[in-house]
């Protein structure tokens, strides 16, 4: 007779020590996940490259004239440098270190927010559910980057401002999941015991309900910052984003754009920095939803 270990049949039962013990099982697995150890280690190295931008550039990143403009990439600059003479290489580890923290502190605004309103909608219900259900639907008849465009038109460009735009653009994702997940607690027996010896809304919630909301909400936060980190670099491009001389990846793509045919390495180093950011994000979202999504559990 095949022999089944107890952890497994404790994950399979749905218990919530068993759906626990699995997740770390899978956590400590994760030599399974070749893709995402790779994508782990150049997130990491992208992370750690912009904590030691000033340690690693080898100029300063608004420094006018640190060799020929537009030079090809070469010894004395590895990335070649752009119209002004600045060195590209320097310039891209500092945006690093504003392209990174803008789209993290993007999805704190989402997160934060949309959690409020996917909370109170779910598990309040009545007229709390019908509004919040009906701001989400119309937030969510705009693309993400359109939504973020209208507020930066009525609010105007800057680092705050692009924080506030996309994190705003990004609520009604979070919101939905979380009123979901509400929705299907507050039907569960122990909350009905809850109320029925006079707990408050906001301790079932603290209690119950988050609790509950959280990994869908850790997963939906990583894939975001990819997105919110594409989103800036969309602005910037736009010219809407963060404002030169700040190096910023978008605005240095957008820079680079006009002498896309004579010097494309100001637009090829800033996007490959783009696209590898990213899509080590997603990868590691990915193991995430793997990890803690429950519908998961057999992979």
């Amino acid at each position: 007779m095949m022999h089944v270990k107890p952890l497994a049949i404790a994950e399979r039962t749905g218990g919530p020590r068993g759906a626990a013990a699995g997740r770390r099982r899978r956590l400590t697995h994760v030599h399974r996940y070749p893709l995402a150890m790779f994508a782990t280690a150049v997130l990491g190295m992208v992370v750690v490259a912009a904590m030691l931008a000033p340690v690693l550039s080898p100029y300063d990143p608004s420094a006018m004239a640190t060799g020929p403009a537009l030079s090809p990439p070469g010894p004395a600059h590895w990335f070649g440098t752009d119209r002004y003479g600045r060195d590209l290489f320097s310039r891209l580890l500092f945006g690093a270190r504003i392209s990174l923290p803008i789209g993290v502190m993007a999805v704190s605004v989402s997160v934060v927010l949309g959690s409020f309103l996917g909370l109170a909608a779910g598990f309040l219900g009545g007229r709390v559910d019908t509004v919040g259900s009906g701001v989400i639907d119309i937030m969510l008849g705009f693309p993400p980057i359109m939504l973020a465009l209208l507020i930066i038109a009525v609010l105007g460009v800057g680092i705050q401002n692009v924080v506030i735009a996309i994190g705003v653009a990004g609520i009604p994702r979070f919101a939905r999941i979380v009123r979901g997940t509400a929705l299907a607690i507050r039907e569960h027996t122990y909350i009905e015991a809850g109320r029925a010896i006079g707990a408050s809304a906001a301790r079932l919630i603290r209690r119950h309900v988050l609790p509950n909301a959280l990994p869908p909400i850790i997963v939906l936060a990583t894939l975001y910052v990819g997105s919110a980190i594409l989103d800036t670099s969309s602005l910037g491009f736009l010219g809407l984003g963060v404002q030169p001389p700040t190096p910023e990846w978008g605005t240095m793509l957008s820079e680079g754009r006009e002498f896309m045919r004579y010097a494309p390495w100001l637009m090829l180093f800033p996007g490959l920095l783009v696209f590898v950011t990213v899509v080590a994000i997603n990868l590691v979202g990915d193991y995430l939803r793997a990890v803690l999504d429950p519908r998961l559990k057999g992979r």
